[in-house]
């Protein structure tokens, strides 16, 4: 794979559930949105996380990126700010009720927020988490530490006593049960893609 691919063509390799395409953009991106989450959540764990969700949405719903709507990267700061703002929300109500301030919320300007959106998006995060209770324990628990506990693949081989290897065999296959998942309920639904 070249830098020659355009964001287009690798959406489109993306929806085709190329993880190459997949890994290609997130080296190209990766930086960018991780400073751009961190300006909004203060914290190198939390921008990290943030990073981690939406390359997971990325992969799960690449049909949701429209490019006659604008750039790929317009697309992608605005679902990493709603992440990022879902999670300050979050951590809002696990710090015993204190709320964000309104100004931290609106740090960057959302011009594309839309309510029917984000009630959307909400939707499709319960029903990833759904899909992830139908994988294998140790699935669950490397997925669930990476991808909601913020932790690095590195990380989790550490903390559990995994070899890295393992680790990334398990992520592997999780994610490919996972679209699998994705894709029968999709056709359950009437989704063609």
């Amino acid at each position: 794979m070249t830098d020659a691919l355009d964001d287009r063509d690798l959406m489109m390799q993306i929806g085709d559930k190329d993880p190459a395409a997949l890994e290609h953009l997130y080296d190209r991106y990766e930086k960018v949105v991780y400073s751009f989450a961190y300006r909004i959540v203060q914290d190198s764990m939390a921008a990290e996380e943030v990073v981690q969700e939406l390359f997971l949405r990325v992969w799960t719903h690449s049909e949701r990126y429209e490019a006659s709507q604008g750039k790929l990267t317009t697309w992608m700061f605005a679902v990493t700010r709603n992440i990022a703002v879902d999670m300050l929300r979050r951590k809002s109500v696990r710090d015993r009720g204190i709320p964000v301030e309104t100004d931290a919320l609106h740090a960057v300007a959302d011009d594309l927020a839309d309510t029917a959106v984000q009630v959307e998006m909400r939707s499709e995060g319960q029903r990833v988490r759904e899909i992830l209770d139908g994988l294998s324990r140790d699935q669950q628990q490397v997925i669930d530490s990476i991808y909601y506990g913020g932790m690095t693949q590195q990380e989790v081989s550490a903390r559990y006593n995994i070899p890295l290897g393992t680790v990334k065999s398990r992520v592997r296959l999780a994610l490919k049960q996972m679209r699998k998942s994705l894709m029968v309920e999709g056709r359950r639904e009437g989704y063609h893609g």
